[in-house]
């Protein structure tokens, strides 16, 4: 009984499985989600935090231990009349616990802070940018099997009037009313239509795995594509992540001033230091001693001949170049943006050709139809009109299946 629920429930649950479907949006969103380069923008935020945490220790006290022993050749003598205090040592020993704490840096801190997360920002922008050059791929992989799965259905169709036809042919010769070998042509066209199918179901699958490893979700040739219905919006701004990654790195450019305007600033320090020598501080104590000292000091580079300067001159040169790409990417975005235009255009006046030459097919069709039940002409005629009308629906399904690709590469041009 369990088995009988068991097999029931697997073949309910059948057809659901394989009326799975996916659309253009969903193969969107899961290239920019799963493609490997996607990691990278966690990566680099990783990295971004470490570097943080890094920069901030300069905050902390610094300690450092430094210990040694010395054999000198030679000490400091005293006169004869210094002849009561006892000679200096030629070993010394001494070991130094420091302390410095920085007490102003003149934000050089908070400005390699800041350059670190504009740098970041660009990192994670860069990203994605690559992942958004994805979609194109996207784009043809996904409008490629939908031609495929939509030249099946037609072939399909064709495949299904033929047998309509081979049925009334055999008939029709077994009445006398067809030539004998008239069913002999329909045959060997089937025949043609099943090579057809198997070439279609073989590039399928092929474009179906390409796109399936580069979305990372399972797909099989049961999947159905849905047929997006693309617009565009001829007038709207750009809006693409490369204008974004520009602003990013003039203010990436923009933090890196600010760090060097800061370099120069002075510095104060505290400091402390603790050890255990011999001698001590007391040279002339010649035995082994504590000893301390605390203080402050500052350190300004006044001049640095110019280097400060320079340098911002050259950051100030970095950011007219990257108006400059700035330009040069919005100028060649804007002629494809015409390209694709025209292509749309073109394309579309394409399909009101196709839907005039299928009209005319058909009534071509129906009079070849009416001939060969009447013996007029042959199926080999026959056959001929039908193909021409499958090719030429054929290739209007092609041209909507182009103009929507042309639509959805036009968006993905403008940024949409």
């Amino acid at each position: 009984m369990k088995q009988l629920m068991l097999i029931l429930i697997f073949l309910i649950t059948l057809p659901i499985v394989a009326q799975q479907s996916i659309t253009l949006e969903k193969c969107y969103q899961l290239v920019t989600e799963n493609y490997p380069l996607a990691k990278q923008s966690q990566l680099f935020e990783a990295q971004n935090k470490l570097d943080a945490e890094v920069l901030l220790t300069s905050k902390l006290p610094q300690l450092n231990f430094d210990a040694q022993a010395t054999y000198q050749s030679d000490v400091i003598e005293f006169p004869l009349a210094l002849s009561g205090i006892e000679p200096l040592n030629k070993d010394q020993y001494r070991a130094i616990l420091s302390v410095n704490q920085l007490i102003y840096n003149g934000g050089l801190t908070d400005a390699s802070l800041n350059l670190k997360s504009a740098q970041l920002k660009t990192k994670q922008k860069q990203v994605e940018v690559n992942l958004y050059q994805l979609k194109q791929r996207t784009n043809q992989l996904y409008f490629s099997v939908l031609l495929a799965q939509e030249s099946e259905l037609l072939l399909t169709a064709k495949k299904e009037q033929l047998e309509a036809k081979l049925k009334e042919v055999q008939s029709g010769i077994k009445y006398g009313v067809v030539l004998p070998s008239s069913d002999k042509v329909l045959e060997a066209e089937l025949l043609k239509i099943s090579q057809q199918s198997q070439e279609l179901e073989s590039n399928k699958i092929a474009l179906i795995e390409t796109l399936s490893s580069l979305i990372s979700l399972p797909i099989t040739i049961e999947t159905k594509f849905e047929n997006p219905l693309v617009e565009t919006q001829l007038k709207s701004e750009l809006k693409r992540p490369e204008l974004e990654l520009f602003q990013f790195k003039k203010d990436e450019i923009e933090s890196s001033e600010s760090l060097i305007a800061k370099q120069n600033s002075p510095k104060l320090l505290g400091f402390a230091t603790g050890g255990y020598g011999n001698p001590g501080l007391n040279m002339l104590d010649n035995s082994f001693q504590t000893f301390y000292t605390v203080g402050i000091k500052l350190n300004w580079n006044v001049f640095d001949w110019n280097s400060n300067k320079k340098k911002r001159q050259s950051l100030a040169i970095n950011k007219d170049i990257v108006d400059n790409e700035t330009e040069i990417f919005e100028l060649n975005t804007n002629i494809e943006l015409n390209q694709q235009q025209k292509e749309i255009s073109k394309i579309e006046s394409y399909i009101n050709s196709d839907l005039e030459i299928i009209s005319l097919r058909k009534e071509v069709l129906k009079s070849a139809d009416s001939q060969l039940k009447n013996g007029v002409i042959t199926s080999s005629a026959y056959i001929t009109e039908l193909t021409n009308l499958y090719e030429d629906e054929n290739t209007l399904v092609k041209h909507k299946i182009q103009l929507q690709l042309a639509k959805a590469n036009y968006n993905i041009i403008k940024g949409q």
